[in-house]
């Protein structure tokens, strides 16, 4: 699509500071004092100009909205230029309500189940959890088609585990400012780092019982 940009595109443009981008779009958290606090920005979102063309995943609670940005078509899953006016309207519509960001309080998870064959697990997962295919990537990725929950990106293994079992770890997509002090918080707690070649894209650590986890950010997807 033409309208597409980069992460480190969005990064750069003016007026996004209240925006870091994670592995499923732009999100900014504003904090608020009260529930109804809450409820006053998400109308003034609900009023912007034509917001509801492609209307962003709004989560309100009693101390905070968070907000997330994506263009999905059925052949792009990404940002897009859109993407960046509509986050400077909204960063606008919360500084008129006195609100602040808090780049810190973002974070999305993905999970990422191992197999061999794609194709032989994904219709299993499909049904458990009611998701749909990615229309941008069908054949490795299961999305919730309310964007309630956290996506399923399939991992094609060379081989299965020495015990025959499938693989399955998630993805705890962060600030990029943000990954080391979380890297050093899992570790004082007892995790362990596996693999950091793959920095600063991913890092991937374990607890004592070896259960993996990745601290991921956008920094390489350039």
């Amino acid at each position: 699509m033409t309208d597409s940009i980069s992460p480190k595109q969005f990064r750069d443009a003016e007026g996004v500071e209240d925006w870091r981008v994670l592995g499923d779009g732009a999100c900014a958290f504003f904090r608020t004092g009260s529930f109804a606090e809450s409820a006053r920005l998400v109308q003034a979102i609900s009023r912007l100009p034509n917001v509801e063309d492609d209307p962003p995943d709004v989560d309100i609670r009693h101390d905070g909205v968070t907000v997330r940005l994506i263009t999905y078509t059925d052949d792009y899953y990404g940002m897009s230029r859109r993407d960046v006016e509509v986050a400077r309207q909204i960063s606008a519509a919360a500084r008129d309500l006195g609100l602040s960001a808090d780049p810190a309080a973002v974070q999305s998870l993905t999970l990422i189940p191992g197999a061999t064959h794609r194709a032989e697990v994904m219709p299993f997962w499909r049904a458990l959890l009611g998701y749909e295919p990615r229309r941008d990537n069908p054949d490795e990725d299961l999305v919730d088609p309310h964007s309630r929950l956290p996506g399923f990106w399939f991992e094609e293994m060379d081989e299965p585990r020495p015990d025959g079992g499938g693989a399955i770890h998630m993805a705890v997509w962060v600030p990029y400012e943000q990954a080391k002090p979380r890297i050093e918080a899992v570790l004082a707690a007892g995790g362990r780092m596996v693999r950091d070649k793959f920095a600063p894209a991913w890092w991937t650590l374990a607890d004592a019982a070896g259960n993996e986890a990745d601290i991921a950010t956008t920094m390489s997807h350039e």
